[in-house]
């Protein structure tokens, strides 16, 4: 080969010294593109197709087979990934989207700009879509939210919206992501603003059930009741922020949909009642629970981080946890092996298991995109396989978002997806050594990305 040059994985290297994919582009249209050779997990927990091959055309899989099986179509372009592994792109189901921005978090970042530079960073991780769970409001997370499903900002990860959730007073401050949420008192009320959300085009209703330690007054059961069955008479899911066994039994008994959180802990009646409702689903979100007693990855910080989150933001991070006293870190690990043991028990019983990192919260400093590869680790640690893992982090998180055209990769799903350095089969963190990213079937422009945030701006 010569020694022109090409620009793979957003880089511009010399082909002959280049030891990223290959790419050969006959004289033919760029829409077209077969992809041979590398490690492929297709996300439907099958094993993984050594040597593949796929083709895609425009924005979507059409064929996906062995290498030398499938032929090319005339004037193809070819992308040689030998070496690699490809997974489908993942999918973040539980996220608070708009509200952090470097040192400050709150409503007054929830803007245009921000919320599109949360989706490119996504995108940056990996990720296709992230669903913000209940805490947007006004009219731009919908008109957003339509313009990233019709694919208006290139590069960028879908953005799915639950609105405005619906809380109990004692759950709404100015002074929190829920400073906009629908205020619950009546059944009468509660189905109301379920149609209102239902007209809006949501997909799933965001409550919550959980007295914070006692300082709170929590929705009480006939009105989160009203709220489930209203949503299910729209077709629509009801997610809950609910964390206790007795809250959690309640909830199952009344038809929830999916938790948005581990619940604290797991006896053998609560296993009874998820059998007796196999349709709900669990979405983990062990990021908090976990980071006080184990964060690697941020001394020193991971390339990741270094590349996508502020010098001033990381060092906030790194001071809050070293000064965790002993007896957090005691009640933490606690806390941690009692999530974990619950977590091997809905596992071991058939528990639908997806992902939700609840990142981007307004206080926590939870990275966005990162904390999804951090949640992956966290569920393996807590006794899931990493091919559970992947599986609950495309197919089954697709599904619970009523994304039909994600979450595989296999024909006729939309393209995307994540070709890897290392295979995450034999490590789950091999999800963070990203070679290049693909929505849409387009190759995101991560350096591009990478130089704007460097420079301190945002990518939009």
């Amino acid at each position: 080969m010569n020694r022109s040059t090409l620009l793979i994985g957003g880089c511009l290297v010399f082909a002959a010294a280049c030891s990223a994919p290959e790419i050969q582009t006959p004289a033919a249209s760029a829409q077209v593109t077969l992809f041979e050779g590398a490690r492929l997990i297709t996300g439907d927990g099958s094993p993984p197709l050594e040597n593949s091959a796929f083709i895609v055309e425009n924005d979507r899989f059409t064929k996906v087979g062995r290498t030398g099986e499938l032929a090319a179509p005339p004037g193809a372009t070819r992308v040689d990934l030998a070496g690699k592994t490809v997974i489908p792109a993942l999918i973040d189901a539980h996220s608070h989207i708009g509200y952090m921005k470097d040192l400050t978090s709150g409503p007054q970042n929830y803007t245009r700009e921000n919320i599109l530079d949360h989706m490119y960073r996504f995108a940056y991780f990996g990720v296709a879509a992230s669903q913000a769970m209940g805490t947007d409001f006004g009219e731009l997370p919908f008109q957003l939210r339509d313009e990233l499903l019709a694919g208006k900002h290139a590069g960028a990860a879908r953005f799915l919206s639950a609105g405005r959730g619906l809380a109990p007073i004692d759950e709404i401050s100015p002074n929190n992501m829920r400073q906009a949420a629908n205020v619950v008192t009546t059944e009468e009320g509660a189905r109301a603003t379920v149609q209102e959300l239902a007209a809006r085009k949501v997909k799933i209703i965001k409550t919550w059930v959980d007295d914070r330690g006692g300082t709170i007054k929590k929705l009480t059961p006939n009105l989160y009741r009203a709220i489930i069955d209203e949503a299910h008479k729209q077709n629509l899911r009801v997610a809950v922020h609910a964390t206790g066994l007795a809250d959690a039994k309640e909830l199952l008994r009344a038809g929830i949909d999916v938790f948005a959180h581990m619940m604290s802990d797991v006896d053998d009646e609560l296993v009874d009642l998820f059998k007796q409702h196999p349709k709900t689903v669990v979405l983990l979100a062990l990021g908090a629970p976990r980071r006080t007693i184990y964060a690697p990855w941020l001394n020193p910080p991971h390339p990741l981080i270094a590349e996508t989150v502020s010098p001033g933001q990381i060092r906030r991070l790194q001071e809050r946890l070293a000064g965790t006293t002993p007896a957090a870190l005691a009640d933490g690990r606690q806390a941690w092996d009692r999530l974990a043991r619950g977590i091997v028990r809905l596992n071991a019983a058939g528990v639908r298991i997806g992902v939700g990192t609840d990142g981007g919260g307004q206080t926590g400093d939870q990275f966005i995109g990162w904390t999804m590869h951090t949640e992956m680790e966290n569920m393996v640690a807590a006794g899931m396989t990493p091919a559970q893992v992947l599986v609950a982090a495309t197919r089954t998180s697709a599904e619970i978002l009523g994304l039909d055209d994600l979450g595989m990769v296999t024909a006729g799903k939309s393209a995307d997806f994540v070709v890897l350095n290392a295979n995450p089969l034999d490590d789950i963190t091999n999800t963070r050594n990203i070679s290049s990213v693909y929505l849409r079937g387009k190759e995101v422009e991560r350096s591009k990305l990478k130089a704007k945030w460097a420079g301190g701006g945002q990518a939009n």
